[in-house]
């Protein structure tokens, strides 16, 4: 579902330090910007609370968040700016289909893709985040040891993903058809996984490492 505008998240989004207009210019160069070692990357990060919150939880650690919608964005870099944390963290609010414009060859420590858009019909399967397109784009800028970590409620979503990340030069190390049955306190809940954990839903998740 498309999320409406929020005026107010729109107009707050240009005045926050966090958005990075141009991440351009900061390729190559995350980790001295956040000052942090480790540089994760949630794409699709909504209202921000999983980089916000695992950020906190992880204070040497970095965190970009993109998210290609205004009122989304907007929400998320005003929640950035009142945080009483360390946290090390920026936001692009942009598609994520030019990510190698924004991230070095071998940058990139972690990608995580949280409750990404489904795209069920088949002629929009290029526009899923785990399409090959994107995990082409995605080898480039993780590290040798590079990790994406997935989660996602929708099973037809998780089961094409794991076939094409197979396929695509990625290992799979961590495999779960029900990964909140069990407590993971060192990994934050989502907004949407709060949802659907109450609901009783499955929570799909997958780690690969790059090959």
């Amino acid at each position: 579902m498309r999320m409406r505008k929020v005026k107010w998240a729109v107009d707050y989004l240009t005045q926050s330090p966090h958005l990075v207009l141009e991440p351009q210019t900061l390729k190559g160069k995350w980790k001295d910007y956040l000052k942090v070692d480790s540089l994760h990357v949630e794409i699709g990060c909504g209202k921000g609370n999983y980089s916000l919150e695992m950020s906190n939880m992880y204070p040497d650690q970095g965190y970009v968040a993109i998210e290609k919608n205004e009122s989304a964005a907007g929400m998320a870099v005003k929640k950035f700016d009142e945080n009483e944390g360390n946290g090390h963290l920026a936001l692009i609010q942009k598609d994520a289909s030019d990510i190698l414009s924004w991230f070095e060859i071998g940058e990139v420590d972690v990608i995580h893709l949280n409750f990404s858009d489904p795209w069920p019909k088949k002629r929009y399967a290029k526009r899923r985040l785990s399409s090959k397109s994107f995990l082409d784009q995605y080898k480039t800028i993780l590290n040798k040891s590079g990790q994406i970590q997935m989660k996602t409620d929708n099973a037809s979503l998780f089961e094409y993903s794991v076939l094409e990340f197979e396929n695509n030069g990625f290992k799979m190390i961590e495999f779960s058809v029900d990964y909140r049955r069990e407590t993971h306190n060192e990994d934050v809940l989502t907004e949407y996984e709060e949802k659907f954990v109450k609901k009783n839903q499955p929570i799909y998740r997958c780690v690969w490492e790059k090959i």
